[in-house]
């Protein structure tokens, strides 16, 4: 059994927990204590982890070194929802530990754990006892004071795991509502099933070289491209200024397939981004380099150069860039929602660019920052519009360059909105952020959705298919149809400040549906404007907003 960890079996353990937590993600999800068909967190989990072994897989080396950069670079970039940041801030704090040596001990180990639960312990702006950072700590600190007494990896995290079986059986007497629900925590649940796959590496079990689950789909434009990458980048970021590309035909008869690979070795010293493909039939190469003619030379000693193409890749980038520093303006604006109608909205509201995201498809750091980019102006208001997004997109901010981003803490779509219609492009960056914040205090918001397990919550005894209402904290109403339980919500919701109600209806309701509502709103509230728009949204039959 091993007592150290090298390179090749850090890897391979990163890959396994990413398998192990796949396996088991439906589990996680389904241990989500909230009865709103939102149960996502071994669905973020698992992403996360998947999004730091593709950048493992395109790491070339076995160094510790290279191979802890690749794991918290990638969960960085993939970290979505709550649980998907703070997976990836305790790979940050382990292996920044990681990489300080060719191997890894058990002490060493040990010490990484502890540094990985405070750095995901000071990302969260108020830790909750009784989650993920909860089991993660109590296993940092068994592991921390236990390591001088092991010999063998495997039984030293073999034991940690049981001490973090023993902690996650503890999170419903440390969060109420976990007891009630009668579950425990399930990114707890998610972190243990990561390091069951590492000991399964360290158990000699068969692991797969590489696991990376199937990407999300991608729309055309993020297939195609849109040149923001080219755009984004400073001509001092081009190390090598022209693209160099050329078929090698009628080969020599002395030429070999070794003489094929030397190409490659040659050009990969002069450039990056080298292809050399081919036989002695045919050779395509693609090189980006700052001596083309040199590239030319190595490839003429094989055969016949055809179809060279050199494009000065540093004059397209100015003019990319001259193109669009004068388009660039000082302040843009960036929503996450779901829903054709929210998305239409937040348009016209004069929002510069819409991602989706919400319940059960919280967007990436990477994807807010990837949007981000793609907004051309100096300051960028991001409106997360959930709870769940709002860690992402802070996250987002150590990803972008030349952009600064303000995050603001919009719970739901109709703080969104409040906060769209605040921003004022003659004011300040500054004095646009404290306009938008005290606007989405103004908005009282809730929804109407349906409970997906029975539980006891907020004083309400819930059966499956029970409709409910809610705010961003409870659940204030439960009833058995929709319109009769919106009601009852916005009579929680409403107080004598309101003279707007805004009905924003789901894919699930008619428009004639939703008119029919608004009139007994309308009934019932007399002293209050109702309207109502089609929002597309799903899951939520209406999002309900009063002003």
């Amino acid at each position: 059994m091993p007592k150290n960890i090298g390179g090749t079996e850090f890897r391979k353990m990163i890959v396994s927990g990413a398998k192990v937590l796949e396996i088991n993600r439906a589990k996680v999800d389904s241990l989500n204590v909230f009865p709103v068909p939102d149960g996502d967190t071994g669905t973020n989990m698992s992403l996360t982890i998947q999004s730091a072994v593709k950048e493992l897989s395109m790491c070339t080396s076995n160094r510790l070194s290279e191979l802890c950069d690749a794991v918290s670079k990638g969960a960085l970039r993939g970290a979505r929802g709550n649980s998907g940041v703070i997976l990836s801030q305790l790979f940050r704090g382990i292996c920044s530990e990681l990489k300080k040596a060719d191997t890894v001990t058990i002490k060493s180990f040990a010490k990484a754990m502890e540094s990985g639960t405070k750095v995901a312990y000071s990302a969260v702006s108020k830790p909750k006892e009784g989650t993920m950072l909860t089991v993660a700590r109590l296993m940092s600190e068994f592991a921390r004071q236990a390591a001088p007494r092991y010999r063998d990896f495997s039984d030293f995290l073999a034991d940690v795991i049981k001490k973090g079986e023993e902690a996650l059986a503890q999170t419903p007497e440390l969060l109420p509502v976990l007891k009630k629900a009668g579950v425990v925590d399930s990114g707890g649940m998610g972190l243990l099933c990561i390091y069951r796959g590492f000991l399964g590496v360290l158990n000699g079990e068969e692991v797969a070289e590489e696991y990376v689950a199937p990407e999300a789909q991608k729309s055309e434009e993020d297939v195609f491209g849109d040149n923001s990458d080219i755009i984004n980048l400073d001509l001092g970021e081009i190390e090598f200024g022209y693209c160099t590309e050329f078929f090698v035909i009628n080969l020599k008869k002395s030429t070999t397939l070794a003489d094929i690979d030397k190409l490659k070795e040659k050009l990969m010293q002069i450039g990056d981004s080298v292809i050399c493909i081919g036989d002695l039939e045919l050779v395509k190469v693609h090189v980006h380099t700052n001596t083309p003619g040199l590239a030319l030379q190595y490839a003429v000693e094989l055969g016949e150069l055809d179809r060279v193409k050199i494009e000065n890749m540093l004059e397209q980038n100015r003019a990319l860039r001259a193109k669009r520093e004068a388009e660039k303006k000082e302040m843009g604006m960036l929503a996450v929602c779901t829903g054709e109608g929210i998305a239409a909205i937040f348009k016209d509201l004069m929002v510069d660019r819409v991602i989706e995201g919400g319940q059960t498809m919280n967007p990436s750091a990477s994807d807010i920052a990837d949007a981000v980019q793609k907004i051309n102006a100096e300051h960028v208001f991001v409106f997360p519009n959930n709870k769940n997004i709002i860690l992402a997109a802070e996250q987002a901010k150590a990803l972008v360059e030349k952009r600064t981003i303000h995050v603001i803490p919009t719970k739901n779509v109709p703080q969104g909105f409040a906060a769209a219609l605040a921003f004022n492009p003659e004011a300040s960056s500054e004095e646009n952020k404290t306009d938008m914040i005290h606007a989405i205090d103004n908005v009282r918001a809730g929804q109407v959705t349906y409970a997906v397990r029975a539980t006891s919550v907020n004083g309400f005894d819930l059966k499956e298919g029970d409709i409910i209402g809610l705010d961003d904290k409870k659940i204030l109403a439960k009833g058995d149809n929709v319109e009769d339980t919106l009601l009852a919500l916005i009579r929680r919701l409403k107080d004598s400040s309101h003279e707007i109600i805004t009905l924003y209806y789901g894919k699930d309701v008619t428009e004639e549906q939703a008119e029919a509502v608004a009139a007994r709103v309308g009934e019932e509230f007399p002293d209050c404007d109702v309207d109502f728009h089609a929002g597309g949204q799903p899951i939520y039959y209406y999002i309900v907003s009063l002003e």
